[in-house]
Order: C-alpha cells, then structure tokens, then sequence
C-alpha cells in the first residue's frame, strides 16, 4: 500500500486498484479497515479507485492524538490526501459511515469535489438517523427468519453496552438481505478489520452538528448520487429520501432486494450504477 502524511504527522495507507478516472473512497464501520470495500463489485473495470485506511484503521498508523478519530477531523485527511495525489478536483465516493466523513468534505472543501456518491449512508451528521418506527417496522418483517432471535439479541446486548466486535458480527445478519457463504465471509472478516476505540473516536462529542453541515450541504452544487438499499436498517428509503432533498443535484437510486453492503450481495448493479453516474449516463 502507498502512503502519505497527513495534517498532524500521522502516516496513512491508501490501496490503488484499476486504472482510468482516480476516485477517492472512504470506508465507514466506523473504525473498519477499508478492505471491506474490495472493489466495491468490479468498479476498478471503470475507475482508479484510491481506498483510504482511516486514520488507527488497517495499514494506517495511530495518531498521537486520539481527539483526531472524530469524524470532522478525518475530513482533513481527505484533503491531505488529494493534495498528496496532486489532483485538483476529485470524485468521492463514501460507505455508511464514510458518506458522513465525504459530505464533511463537501461541505469544506467543495471546490475540490466533482462528483459524490455516498453510498448506503450514515445519517447522524445530518441529523437523519433512523427512528425506532424504522426499526419497528424493518425488524417486523424478518422475525420469521432463521437468523432472527440470535441477531436481535445482538442488538439487546449492545443496547445494554456492548460494544465488541465479537457482538456486532453477532448482529450483522441483519445487515444482509441473504445470509449466504458469501455474506458470512465478508461479515465475519469484521472480527480482524474494526477497532473499538477508532469508532468511539469518530462519534466523540463534538463530531456532528447537523444543522450546520445541512446548511452546507444545500449550498453544494455538485452532482451527488444516493444509493439506498431497500433492506438496509442504517440507511432506510424514507430517510435517505430526506437527505436527496437537501442537494440542488441529485440522483436518488434504490436498489431492492440487497443490504447494507450491496456489492456482496449483487456486484455487477453496484459498478454499473455508479459508472454511470460517474460517467454521467
């Protein structure tokens, strides 16, 4: 992996894959390493795809200060990032927790962006996280589920405090509409790829102040896309409907039947949706 020092001293790795039009991407977890991603289903055909370790995450050093994880401050080194690659303006595309860190760089740093694509998108930045009723209701369709019981008790136990990793990869089936080989292997790498301390880092008090990134983000004119999921609990339709409206530029796309992480689940959709809005088909 390449690497680069960022704003305060700290080195980070990023991994290049493919070749054309550089596109910089931005894990979430918060706190997984961004090998996740993969190539988010074979975009690497279309695009340079330059995937960003988050600071404490992967192959990217710890930094000395830990006030640094907070999801404002990783925005900085997006732009560290860019300027180390000597680009001038550069698409971004963000994953659940990383489309929080990729539209605080909209809103900061604009006139480096082209085009944004967040992707399946945590929502808390803008004050949109998912309501109860939401849960309500998608836990309401899937009690009848094999993997039902065992999943929502992850859910009780982190709601109680826990926090380890061993009780998110407990949850995530739910995170899945199918709970294939394929799914299991990809969830189940989290056990080596997510830190504690990096997630508790990124959601410090003081992180998000939604109003203000909202107010930013409808100045924003830049073409955005984004991609929801129809069975994804992060990310509901309705709520990422609601985060459309705040762009002047936007492209709202559902794709039914996959979860949170839809590249696993149907790869070919994922890059053929996202080159072309990239390519502006």
């Amino acid at each position: 992996m390449a690497r680069f020092t960022s704003f305060d001293g700290t080195e980070l790795a990023y991994r290049e894959e493919g070749e054309g039009t550089p596109l910089i991407v931005l894990a979430g977890g918060p706190g997984r390493a961004s090998e996740y991603l993969e190539t988010l289903g074979g975009l690497d055909a279309s695009r340079r795809l330059i995937v960003l370790d988050n600071r404490g995450t992967g192959a990217s050093d710890e930094p000395a200060d830990p006030f640094t994880y907070r999801r404002d401050m990783l925005v900085r080194d997006v732009e560290m990032l860019r300027r180390h690659l000597g680009l001038d303006v550069v698409d971004v595309v963000g994953h659940s927790a990383g489309a929080g860190i990729a539209m605080g760089y909209a809103a900061d740093f604009p006139e480096h962006v082209g085009k944004l694509v967040l992707l399946t998108p945590a929502l808390r930045s803008v004050g949109l996280s998912p309501e109860q009723s939401d849960w309500d209701v998608f836990l309401a369709a899937r009690v009848d589920q094999p993997r039902f019981e065992a999943a929502t008790a992850a859910l009780a136990r982190n709601a109680a405090g826990d926090d380890s990793v061993e009780n998110r990869v407990a949850a995530s089936p739910l995170l899945y509409a199918r709970w294939d080989e394929r799914a299991r292997a990809h969830a189940n790498a989290e056990l080596g790829q997510w830190k504690y301390e990096v997630a508790l880092g990124y959601n410090a008090e003081g992180a998000f102040v939604p109003g203000v990134l909202r107010r930013a983000l409808v100045d924003f004119d830049h073409p955005v896309l984004v991609y929801v999921c129809s069975e994804d609990p992060i990310s509901p339709v309705r709520r990422c409907a609601q985060l459309a409206e705040l762009f002047s530029d936007v492209t709202l796309y559902v794709h039914e039947g996959v979860g949170h992480y839809p590249w696993v689940e149907d790869p070919e959709r994922v890059s053929e949706q996202v080159a072309a809005f990239l390519d502006g088909v």
